[in-house]
């Protein structure tokens, strides 16, 4: 069984939503605003927070910010009605499981709660856009959440938040050969890292804890790869 925290101040959405996800036979709690979500987050941990993103006070964005720093492990999922709203581009830099429309597809929400891990965190750092995306929504559908970056700027822009594995490409924009995975190493040392590229010899010193995925390479491998470094990571939170 599951325990989910729903964050809207609509709260008879709120309240639908959960008694959806209760039928299904899992533990919904809803608030209405941020600050009392940072309160039970310090009591209790909960697989995956669901929230809106436009909330008078704290808004979806600042609240999975704040929240992954009590809980960095959670889950999160955005509901929005506003899909071209700034503040998303935001909750997207802290790491989402997903984003879904208002009014919510409940078989997908409820198919993404059921495979959503604690401590799934990837950051993938990758700056071909068609196979980052592609990957993404792969991962997603084993229940990781994703944080990206396209270049090496972006990279060291990863540095607020805690990935338990990163795929990394050696050649981006912004920098040499490696630069990505030199910055990652630096922040993460003991970081999980799962090397992407085309040129395998391109930096004679990747790390011994790297695995390297010459492309194009066995997505089905790359996931039982992350499957083995996450149990891992959960036999070492337990």
């Amino acid at each position: 069984m599951r325990h989910y925290l729903l964050l809207d101040d609509n709260q008879a959405f709120a309240e639908n939503l959960a008694e959806i996800l209760r039928d299904s036979g899992d533990e919904a709690t809803v608030v209405t605003d941020g600050n009392r979500a940072l309160e039970l987050a310090r009591a209790t941990q909960f697989d995956a927070l669901l929230t809106d993103m436009r909330m008078p006070g704290m808004s979806g964005a600042a609240a999975v910010h704040h929240l992954r720093r009590v809980d960095p492990g959670l889950a999160a999922v955005v509901i929005t009605a506003y899909p071209g709203e700034g503040d998303l581009e935001t909750a997207r830099r802290e790491g989402l499981l997903a984003v879904l429309p208002k009014p919510v597809p409940i078989p997908t929400l409820v198919s993404l709660l059921s495979e959503a891990r604690r401590d799934g965190l990837i950051a993938l750092v990758e700056d071909d856009q068609s196979l980052s995306d592609n990957l993404s929504e792969v991962l997603r559908g084993r229940g990781f959440s994703c944080v990206t970056a396209h270049s090496v700027l972006e990279t060291e822009q990863l540095s607020s938040v805690r990935p338990f594995a990163a795929l990394v490409d050696l050649r981006l924009p912004g920098g040499s050969d490696g630069e990505a995975l030199r910055l990652l190493l630096a922040r993460f040392p003991e970081l999980p890292i799962f090397v992407m590229t085309a040129y395998p010899d391109a930096v004679p010193m990747i790390p011994e804890q790297a695995d390297v995925f010459p492309k194009p390479f066995d997505t089905a491998a790359l996931l039982e790869a992350l499957d083995r470094a996450h149990a891992v990571r959960r036999q070492q939170a337990s």
